[in-house]
């Protein structure tokens, strides 16, 4: 069994969307989707739970807003700040809020991005 236990510094975050791969068959993610993902789950030996870790480019979301039949998102906020959208309604977020995102249809679709950096 893997070693049950991460430091979120030891997690290595590769590009995906805008500047890095967007999975297999996707082609190149449409603009304004840009972030370094990073897999925890596997390598602290989850079976039923997904973990990974997400930092998302100024300005930028992971994801298209989408929801999930079957399984549940958690989102933890490590740092930074940003803006959810769970459902029709937005919520700003920061430093220490955990957002839930249980499974359903529009009702519960979620995105979470970052304000564009002041230039």
């Amino acid at each position: 069994m893997p070693h049950p236990i991460l430091n979120i510094a030891d997690v290595e975050l590769s590009p995906w969307g805008r500047g890095g791969p967007s999975g297999p068959g996707l082609g190149q993610a449409p603009e304004g989707f840009q972030a370094r993902m990073g897999e925890i789950g596997a390598r602290i030996g989850s079976r039923k739970l997904g973990y990974g870790l997400t930092a998302l480019a100024p300005g930028k979301a992971a994801f298209p807003r989408h929801s999930h039949r079957v399984n549940e998102e958690m989102f933890f906020v490590l740092q930074g700040t940003g803006e959810a959208v769970v459902g029709d309604e937005r919520h700003a977020i920061r430093p220490g809020d955990v957002i839930a995102c249980p499974p359903g249809g529009p009702e519960t679709a979620h995105q979470m991005s970052t304000p564009a950096r002041a230039s």
